[in-house]
This record gives C-alpha cells, sequence and structure tokens, in this order.
C-alpha cells in the first residue's frame, strides 16, 4: 500500500510538472508573439516615415511633397552630367531665392518681401531709422538754424512720393542738410541706387561717414550746404561753401544736354529765413542756364512754407499773390505739390543746438513741391544769354499790376504796342496783372525779333535800382 502510494504521488507531480512547463511555453509563446508585433509595428513605422495612422489620411496626398525634390540623373557621358548638375543647381536658385532679379547681397528676403522694396549691392540689411526721441537727441548736435525730419513715418511718406524717381535709377539724388540721416536711410531703404548726402554741419559728419563706410557705394557724403552754392565773389572757397562746378566735377557729373533726362534730383527744405532768396537765386541760374543748371535741367523737390507756394502757383487777376518770382518759376517748370505737412511734425534747432517744437503757427504747413524744367523752355529767341532779360522784363510788369500793359510795350517798343498786342489776342485794356507766365514769354520773344525793340528799358531800371554811389 506505501509503495502504490508513493507512486501515485510521483504520477501526480509529474502531471503538474508537464502541466507548469506547458504554460510557460503557452506564456514564452505569447511573450514573443506580443513583442514580434511590437518589433513588427516599430519596424513599418521606421520604414514608412514615422508616419500615424489616420482614417482621413491617404498615400496620395504625400506624393506632392516629394515631387519637390530635383531629380538626379546619372549619365555616362561627362557632357550630358555637367549640363544635369547645371538644371539641378538652378532648380535649387529658383527654390532658394524669394525674388528672382535682385542684384542685392546680403539683403535678408523677409526685410525685401516685408517693405516691398530693395537696396542693392548693400552689406547689411534694411537700415533702422530710429525712434523720434532718438532722433531728435541727435539734432542737439546742430548748430544753425535748420528744420530736420526725424519721425520715421515722415521720412517713409517722403520716399513714397518718389518711387518712380527711385525705380528710374537715372537721375542722382541729392539730399540737402540730412542732419541726423533718417531720410538718408529711408531713401537707401526705397532702392535708391545713389544718394549725395551734401551737409554743411561738421556735428553730422561722422555719423554720415559711418553709415556711408557700410554701404557698397550708394551712399556718398560730402561737407557741403547746397544753400551755399556758387557765392558771389571770387577766391578761395572753404567748405561748407562750395561751386558747383568743383562739386559736380569730384562726383564725376557731367555736362548733359538741356533736352535729355533730369541728371539730377535734389531733395530738401528751404531755409524758412531765406527760402525766397533762394527762389530767386535758382531762377535766375535756370533762366541763365548757370550754376546746378549748367549740367542739365536739374530737378527740385523741396519742402517749402504754404504762404511761399501759394504765391509760387497763383493766376493773373490775384494782384495780392500773383508776384514776379511765381511767373518765372511758372513759366519755367512744371510745379506739381505732392504733399502737405503740418509744421510740428518738423523739429526746428536754433543755433546754439537746442530743440524746439515749431518757429511758426499750429495751423502752418510745409509743403513738399516738384520743380521740374521744361525741355522747351529754351528757343532760338529766349537763350541762357538773354534769359536775365526776360526776368528784368517780368519784374518791371509787375511792379505795378493795376498799370496797362500797352504802355509798357509803347515804352520799349514806340508805336509797335497795338501791334504786339493784337499778336497775343489781348485787348488795350488788359492789365499787366492779368497776363499769364506763358504769354510773357511769348511777349518777349516778339519784342526780341522787333527791330524796333531796344533793350533801353533793361538799362533804365537797372539804373533805378542802383544805390547812389556819390560820385559826381
Amino acid at each position: 500500500m506505501v509503495g502504490e502510494n508513493e507512486e501515485n504521488i510521483n504520477l501526480e507531480a509529474r502531471s503538474r510538472g508537464i502541466r507548469v512547463s506547458r504554460q510557460r511555453c503557452r506564456f514564452r509563446t505569447s511573450t514573443m508573439s506580443v513583442q514580434g508585433h511590437r518589433f513588427l509595428v516599430v519596424g513599418l513605422r521606421t520604414i514608412l516615415g514615422h508616419l500615424r495612422t489616420n482614417r482621413k489620411l491617404r498615400f496620395p496626398a504625400v506624393i506632392p511633397d516629394i515631387s519637390f525634390a530635383p531629380k538626379r540623373t546619372f549619365y555616362q557621358d561627362s557632357t550630358y552630367s555637367s549640363s544635369a548638375q547645371t538644371q539641378i543647381q538652378q532648380s535649387k536658385t529658383e527654390i532658394i531665392s524669394p525674388t528672382l532679379g535682385l542684384t542685392q547681397r546680403n539683403l535678408s528676403a523677409v526685410a525685401s518681401s516685408l517693405m516691398g522694396q530693395c537696396r542693392p549691392l548693400s552689406r547689411y540689411d534694411y537700415l533702422d531709422l530710429g525712434e523720434v526721441e532718438e532722433n531728435t537727441q541727435k539734432v542737439h548736435l546742430g548748430r544753425n538754424l535748420r528744420h530736420f525730419i526725424v519721425d520715421p513715418d515722415l521720412a517713409r511718406l517722403v520716399t513714397s512720393h518718389l518711387e518712380e524717381d527711385l525705380e528710374d535709377g537715372k537721375a542722382v539724388i541729392f539730399e540737402c542738410n540730412p542732419g541726423p540721416g533718417v531720410l538718408t536711410r529711408a531713401l537707401l531703404n526705397s532702392g535708391a541706387e545713389r544718394v549725395v548726402a551734401l551737409e554743411g554741419d561738421r556735428a553730422f559728419l561722422p555719423d554720415l561717414k559711418a553709415l556711408e563706410s557700410s554701404l557698397d557705394g550708394q551712399l556718398e557724403v560730402v561737407h557741403c550746404d547746397f544753400f551755399k552754392l556758387d557765392p558771389i565773389g571770387h577766391g578761395t572757397m572753404k567748405p561748407p561753401s562750395m561751386y558747383s562746378e568743383k562739386l559736380f566735377g569730384g562726383l564725376g557729373i557731367s555736362e548733359v544736354p538741356w533736352t535729355t533726362d533730369v541728371p539730377v534730383k535734389i531733395v530738401g527744405i528751404f531755409p524758412n529765413r531765406s527760402e525766397r532768396n533762394m527762389l530767386w537765386k535758382l531762377i535766375f541760374a535756370l533762366f541763365e542756364r548757370t550754376s546746378i543748371f549748367r549740367y542739365g535741367r536739374v530737378e527740385l523737390i523741396m519742402f517749402m512754407s504754404e504762404k511761399e507756394y501759394t504765391k509760387l502757383v497763383a493766376q493773373p487777376g490775384d494782384l495780392k499773390k500773383y508776384q514776379p518770382l511765381g511767373v518765372l518759376w511758372q513759366l519755367a517748370c512744371d510745379i506739381q505739390l505732392l504733399h502737405k505737412e503740418p509744421f510740428s511734425s518738423f523739429v526746428s534747432s536754433t543755433k546754439r543746438g537746442a530743440v524746439i517744437p515749431s518757429l511758426q503757427a499750429s495751423e502752418d504747413h510745409l509743403c513738399l513741391v516738384r520743380l521740374t524744367p521744361h525741355q522747351c523752355l529754351f528757343t532760338s529767341s529766349l537763350t541762357p544769354a538773354n534769359g536775365a532779360s526776360l526776368i528784368v522784363m517780368v519784374k518791371q510788369c509787375l511792379t505795378k499790376k493795376r498799370s496797362l500793359l500797352i504802355d509798357q510795350l509803347n515804352t520799349w517798343s514806340p508805336e509797335n504796342g497795338e501791334k504786339i498786342l493784337a499778336e497775343l489776342g489781348l485787348l488795350e485794356d488788359t492789365q499787366t496783372g492779368q497776363v499769364f507766365p506763358e504769354e510773357y514769354k511769348i511777349l518777349f520773344e516778339n519784342l526780341h525779333r522787333s527791330k524796333d525793340f531796344t533793350q533801353r528799358w533793361l538799362y533804365d531800371h537797372s539804373l533805378l535800382n542802383t544805390p547812389a554811389t556819390g560820385v559826381l
């Protein structure tokens, strides 16, 4: 009995061992199948690029992403292989370059697309125009009474009116007394290919020179005050005064015929106290083709007072505002008002460098005016040789605006007044203040062709305006 019990116990142990081993095998098999499934999933994810399963995702949607990669083609012939490499390089260039045709160097694509403009051949990206407070502090360096643009928004507004000028790229841009250089940087950011900064105050030169050295030739800084060009007299000339011949010659700008394109465009702000004197000086130089106008139809894009602008464009019949200076500028140039800006938008500096918000009433404005000389200004009868005579004639006619024009004509060309009036289609009771600028030009040309015309009126006018010398 004892032996049978022992044998039964051994059989039970064996059966339990077999069950345990079978369970272990099943566990190992299940474990291996789970791990194998995991390895399979990981492998599939690796092959498919770690794509996550999505019911809406379909393989055709992934195919276009692969098509952007340039195809590589292998050729046994070296000629074909070199051409294939060229095609690959061109395709890469088209993908990398967001704006084809740009000639600038190291100009960020983000800045170009943001501003909508490009600055060619610049070593640095978009030039920072600074803040109003920072630019106002720089104005403290100035030693002369002047007006400055310190607001970047105003500088950008000015350049927006010069888009066609900057896109053309043929004319050199002269900027008069840039000071802190806010407008200078705006012009460069807008794509100006060549800007010449004429700065008369030494205090602003170091900053402008540093900007010049950081560019690739778009900016040239000259210690010169545009409003002191070609002073009366001769002798030794020291900066900021300068002769236009030296300025243009040093910049490599040569004379061009009057009927060709505008060679130089001058941008700036007329001095408030001397703007009328500057306009007279420039109109004499224009009709005589001297100073800056010796080099061609130089265009002026200047800020001037609203009061002076209204006189410049006044029409016949306005006996208060219709003056000789306005008649001459209308006769010589196309006058275009680009923008009116409150005077308070500018910063004015005194001679001691102090900054004041305004020197005029708050309702006053500065007008940005474009003055473009006419191509057909000079004729066979009106030449630079007798241009000054026309100026004197207009001044003499408008001295008394209610006087009859026929009386003036009879003084210059006796007994020919009615004939000349008939040629112009004017009545005998026409007053000098009612004659249009173009009619004054025709009048002068007819007088110049007249055989009876003498320039005695010119000498009489000169004698009347010459102070007594005290010599008997």
